[in-house]
């Protein structure tokens, strides 16, 4: 009796643990070189006037409104820069001190479409702020990437950038 009863313990609580093993590995490399590219923010119309013992008007002849204040005709665009109201100025009374001042910028008319090429464009000359940024050069770029997880990167030239990685995943289940 006891004979037959070992082989069902054996059978019941093996000794071995069964087990399930996975394991990953991913390599990712990456080189990328920068396109050119132009930041152009014209520059806006303005006007503006101030003062004291001035009294204003706009308009001529029949048309002249009273204490009007001319500026800018945002109904009248011309390329994008709006036409100019005048305003009429007299000293109200008449030597007394007074004070005047007004300004006027004209922006930036709108612009044709700009397109780099080699790397620069031609731009034009605007009021506002422009940023140019040159295409990169690949020059020397190079990675190499092995199975053991090493990466070699070689900088290429301005506006180049390389990226390298290897992750490893094991799993026991």
């Amino acid at each position: 009796m006891k004979k037959l009863i070992l082989p069902f313990i054996i059978f019941f609580f093996p000794s071995s643990a069964f087990a399930e093993i996975t394991q990953k590995f991913v390599t990712s490399a990456q080189i990328s070189i920068d396109s050119p590219y132009v930041i152009t923010n014209a520059a806006p119309s303005s006007y503006s006037i101030s003062g004291n013992n001035i009294t204003t008007s706009t308009g001529t002849g029949d048309s002249v409104v009273t204490n009007g204040i001319g500026g800018l005709n945002l109904g009248s665009l011309s390329n994008g820069v709006p036409a100019l109201v005048n305003t009429n100025k007299s000293v109200t009374t008449a030597g007394s001190a007074f004070s005047l001042s007004e300004s006027y910028q004209a922006g930036d008319v709108t612009q044709s479409a700009i397109t780099p090429s080699s790397g620069i464009a031609t731009l034009p000359v605007l009021g506002g702020q422009t940023t140019v940024i040159s295409g990169g050069t690949a020059g020397s770029l190079a990675l190499t990437s092995l199975s053991s997880g090493i990466h070699t990167c070689t900088a290429g030239g301005s506006g180049t950038s390389c990226i390298a990685s290897t992750t490893v995943q094991i799993e026991i289940d």
